[in-house]
């Protein structure tokens, strides 16, 4: 009998088959069976090892010319079969596939199965040689590739790459079996803390609860978890938090985000060296006679605002003091890069990420009490009815005679004529933003608080008290004040804008709450530029951010710009370097931003967690077709509540609802309708 290459599949929709040799691929190896019956668009197959299977005839790879004798028992030819098998597993161990590539590389040609089988054993080749040929190239596929029938050689670099990848595969191989061992022993026993295994499964499980199947090593942590017994990629969280790598609440967005949250040596002692420098008051204004106070929250520890006031005549002299922090951080040191990379302070429940080093942010960058400080001062001087007569902005040395907390102001305000004075004029001064279109869309701050216990406790704080509204209102005097200074005086900074909102409206008989959520719907998104633009939502024709320099970089960057104009008559950087700043920056701001989100999202429902079947009141935000959006209003949390049959829901609708179910790694939170309040 002699084979057949490529042009037998014409044939063999044309011929019978019955009594030859078949040769197909199974399972990654050439296999061959006894045609027992050709039905045309099936070949019925007799096995050596006396199975029978239909197979397509496109799935033959060789067919002999010639048929098995006939007369045969069913015995002889299951034997003859084994032996025509050992036969040409005995041949292709005579094949060296690599020296059959090394004689023919350079040919950029294919060729049919004969040809090479008569390279490999002469011109007088067999059934058996050519199908040793084949059965050698289908298992060693390093050198050469099937193409429409006949095998192409590859080329020198691919087969660099085919034996290179093959090494990695190995090598990926070994590291799972060690790492899958060590991941199973540890789960089931405890294993060691360190060693290269843990590193590596570690590493992997890490990038697992992270990313999901976006992971970089996605297959290599599923089959390593599948190796440990561990089904589902999903559990990554929980080996980890079991492996004692992650607490139950690891804030994992600060990984998926990058968010540098440590400083290095360097950073440490530069820190270090700035604390213990000496202070140059040469060319401030010496302001220490001021009754300078601060106004902050129980646990602040970094001050970088304060405020004084005056009476003086007729005229209110109200004195906004910032932290000089460009008067300490120089640009182009290392903390001034390190701050530029983390854009800004991050305050999260449990963990605070600051910009600066504690040594430097709650001691020389801020305004401790009873301790001198340079400032970049506001004074500005009001009327009886709030108009503006003048200001000036001033390089400042003051000292803080009181801190005080926003609950003491609140507190002391009936006692203390200051309180009363500056609160007026702060009614004042957001009245006339709102008669310039300014919205006052203010909701209680979400105030959460992790107990020892894990337990979370939440609060909503009110920002409408007298001493958080004199506060909010002297800041953006401030800010709104440093950008007219810098117009004036053409000094480049980054500007805050913001368009008209695409619609205006009003309170109606839903609310407040229902109004604040709606209204925000409308509003243009905020725009940080070089190029001054009205801010609509505050009513004023220009505004920046200085207040926070030792919490927000641009602040910093826009307090340099005035003190070095008011020092040395010129501003630090130009428009072209502002602009790069500006660039660089604001996408780490958008990240921060939805690890807050996102992180205040993770404790309302963990705290809701603890509270499964309880009811909450809400309001109707939204109504969709299957399903509305709500807003629990105790956290002012939205979420998604499935419509039943038969319930009406309209937008603005107070409503009761029961926690089913919440989940807080995985964002789930399901509610049930129980009824109207």
């Amino acid at each position: 009998m002699g084979f057949e290459g490529a042009p037998f599949l014409k044939r063999l929709s044309q011929e019978m088959n019955q009594g030859r040799i078949i040769e197909y691929i199974d399972q990654g190896k050439v296999a061959c069976a006894l045609c027992l019956h050709d039905r045309g668009s099936r070949l019925h197959l007799l096995t050596p090892l006396n199975r029978q299977v239909n197979l397509a005839p496109k799935r033959a790879i060789l067919v002999s010319s010639g048929t098995m004798e006939s007369g045969s028992t069913r015995e002889e030819i299951l034997n003859r079969l084994k032996q025509l098998d050992l036969l040409r597993e005995k041949l292709k161990g005579e094949i060296s596939v690599r020296d059959l590539w090394d004689l023919i590389r350079e040919e950029k040609e294919s060729f049919d199965y004969k040809y090479l089988a008569q390279l490999c054993f002469g011109e007088q080749v067999t059934d058996d040689h050519v199908s040793a040929l084949v059965r050698a190239l289908f298992e060693d596929k390093t050198y050469f590739k099937m193409k429409d029938g006949r095998f192409v050689p590859h080329s020198e670099d691919k087969v660099e790459q085919i034996i290179r990848e093959r090494e990695e595969e190995a090598l990926r191989e070994e590291d799972l079996k060690r790492s899958s061992a060590w991941l199973k022993e540890a789960l089931e026993h405890g294993a060691p803390g360190t060693g290269e295994e843990k590193e590596r499964v570690v590493e992997v499980l890490i990038q697992l609860a992270l990313h999901g199947k976006e992971a970089r090593d996605y297959k290599f942590g599923k089959d390593l978890l599948s190796l440990a017994g561990v089904t589902d990629t999903g559990e990554a969280r929980t080996l980890l938090v079991r492996l004692g790598v992650w607490e139950e609440d690891e804030p994992v967005d600060i990984l998926r985000f990058e968010i540098r949250n440590s400083f290095t040596e360097d950073l440490i002692q530069e820190s270090l060296r700035l604390k213990g420098g000496d202070m140059a008051p040469t060319g401030r204004e010496d302001l220490r006679d001021l009754n300078v106070f601060t106004i902050d929250g129980p646990l602040t520890l970094d001050f970088d605002d304060a405020i004084s006031m005056g009476v003086r005549d007729d005229h209110i002299e109200i004195g906004v003091h910032i932290a000089d922090v460009s008067s300490v951080i120089t640009p182009g040191s290392g903390l001034d890069l390190e701050a530029c990379l983390r854009g800004s302070s991050l305050y999260l429940p449990r963990r605070q990420i600051p910009m600066f080093p504690d040594d430097l942010s709650h001691d020389r960058l801020s305004l401790k009490r009873g301790v001198d400080r340079p400032a970049i001062s506001l004074l500005a001087l009001f009327d009886r009815e709030g108009d503006l007569m003048n200001y000036r902005f001033t390089p400042s040395l003051i000292n803080v005679k009181s801190q005080l907390t926003y609950g003491q102001v609140n507190e002391q305000y009936e006692g203390e004529d200051r309180f009363p004075l500056i609160y007026g004029l702060c009614e004042k001064l957001r009245q006339k933003r709102v008669e310039k279109g300014a919205l006052i869309l203010s909701l209680p701050e979400v105030s959460i608080d992790v107990n020892d216990d894990s337990s979370v406790s939440i609060e909503l704080v009110s920002q409408e008290t007298r001493s958080r509204m004199m506060v909010a209102e002297l800041m953006i005097l401030y800010n709104w004040l440093a950008a007219r200074f810098c117009m004036d005086n053409n000094i480049p900074i980054l500007f805050r804008g913001q368009k008209e909102p695409s619609e205006r409206l009003s309170i109606d008989e839903t609310g407040y709450i229902y109004y604040v959520f709606r209204q925000r719907r409308k509003l243009n998104p905020l725009v940080i530029d070089i190029e001054p633009t009205p801010h609509a939502g505050l009513g004023l024709d220009a505004y920046s951010n200085l207040s926070s320099p030792i919490r927000r970089y641009f602040d910093l960057v826009c307090q340099r710009q005035i003190s070095n104009f008011l020092f040395k008559g010129s501003p630090v950087y130009n428009r072209e370097e502002l602009e790069k700043v500006r660039l660089n920056v604001t996408p780490l701001l958008k990240d921060l931003e939805t690890v807050k989100r996102n992180r205040l999202r993770y404790w309302i429902q963990k705290h809701l967690q603890a509270r499964i079947g309880v009811e909450f009141p809400g309001i109707v935000l939204d109504v969709m077709k299957s399903r509305c959006r709500i807003i629990l209003t105790d956290y002012l949390f939205v979420s998604e509540l499935k419509r039943e049959a038969g319930k009406d829901f309209s937008p603005g609708m107070a409503i009761l609802v029961r926690v089913l179910k919440s989940d807080p790694w995985n964002g789930i939170l399901r509610l049930e309708y129980v009824g109207r309040p």
